[in-house]
């Protein structure tokens, strides 16, 4: 069941370059804020409570938690009200993307996203029957043997299990599994260093044109630059050489 792949090499690659651009703190403010309208109280409310952990994680200010709660639950009156949004696209080489945005003006976000496909090879089109929106955690083993951490991910309710290092595993669930999984990775000694909830493709579209990974890999960048957008997921999977050339 496990095996290497892109998830490892872009999505991990992502998530450095947001740190590096300061943009982890507002999005998990936005997050937060979200999943506080339905009530303020973590020990009351999952779904906060998840974003406040997952927003720790990344070491975000106790302050700025504080705050975003009170946005969401609108105690703070000049707080914005915050949405969350997917957007369909089709990129280069056939590849195919879901578009994950945190918003508080639709409008200005549709257009923003429009404009950053049109100029990098891409355009808005039907693509979420290619994805299925699932659990994603990156889980560290510690001192247990690969087949035997293999084995205690799939009873624990992993359906999809890749490598990223000697130690670390991502594996992916059914989201309806999300809260059980979790309390069964913690339970059988494993360390989730990330979970959240993502699009994986169903199909991975081989990318083995280094002027077609670059077009890619571009469109990826510039809309990730964007404010707004939160997570960019696309089943474009290129090869190990491709980008051994782009490094």
């Amino acid at each position: 069941m496990a095996g290497h792949s892109k998830w490892a090499n872009i999505k991990h690659k992502k998530a450095a370059a947001d740190a590096k651009r300061g943009k982890v703190f507002t999005m998990h403010a936005k997050l937060i804020s979200i999943a506080a309208k339905s009530g303020g109280d973590p020990e009351m409310n999952p779904a906060l409570r998840a974003a406040i952990d997952r927003a720790k994680a990344d070491n975000v200010p106790n302050a700025n938690i504080d705050r975003a709660i009170k946005k969401g639950t609108g105690e703070d009156k000049d707080g914005a009200n915050y949405e969350a949004i997917s957007y369909e696209a089709m990129g280069p080489g056939g590849s195919s993307f879901m578009i994950d945005v945190i918003t508080d003006n639709k409008n200005r976000s549709n257009t923003n996203v429009k404009t950053i496909l049109n100029k990098n090879g891409g355009s808005q089109g039907s693509t979420a029957w290619k994805f299925d929106r699932m659990a994603f955690f990156l889980v560290n083993a510690g001192d247990m043997e690969r087949d035997e951490a293999e084995l205690t991910l799939i009873d624990c309710g992993a359906l999809d299990i890749e490598e990223d290092n000697d130690d670390n595993f991502v594996l992916f669930a059914d989201l309806s599994t999300y809260g059980e999984v979790k309390k069964s990775l913690k339970d059988s000694g494993f360390q989730i260093k990330k979970d959240e909830v993502v699009w994986k493709a169903k199909n991975d579209i081989p990318i083995d044109n280094v002027d077609t990974a670059k077009k890619i890999l571009r469109l990826i960048e510039a809309l990730e630059e964007d404010d707004d957008v939160n997570n960019v997921y696309t089943d474009a999977d290129i090869s190990e050489s491709v980008l051994a050339e782009l490094d």
